[in-house]
């Protein structure tokens, strides 16, 4: 995770986050966040996790990584191929966590 939070530009912007299965229980199901021009996803992740208590847990390893079976998607798109914890966000960006979902 970046160590400063919008450290490439002035201002703010604002993501629209959704929640998907047992991740519904931590954090609400959509939200917007507030977060400084420049920020990555992973600044978007240490901002949520600040503020949802038991997301942090749900969504790293405890060396830090995010958990294998936990998707993040940005616009749609698996950030895994687009940079990771580095994808950089933009205002209006749409983020989905998707844990994964048992039932058959």
């Amino acid at each position: 995770m970046a160590a400063v939070l919008g450290a490439n530009g002035g201002g703010a912007i604002t993501v629209k986050v959704r929640a998907f299965a047992m991740l519904r229980d931590i954090i609400p199901a959509e939200r917007n966040a507030a977060i400084p021009r420049g920020s990555t996803i992973g600044d978007l992740l240490a901002h949520l996790s600040a503020r949802c208590p038991g997301l942090g847990d749900a969504l790293f390893t405890p060396t830090g990584e995010i958990r294998a079976y936990v998707n993040i998607l940005k616009n749609g798109r698996n950030i895994h191929f687009s940079g990771g914890l580095e994808t950089p966000l933009e205002d209006g960006d749409i983020v989905a966590f998707f844990p994964p979902a048992g039932g058959g």
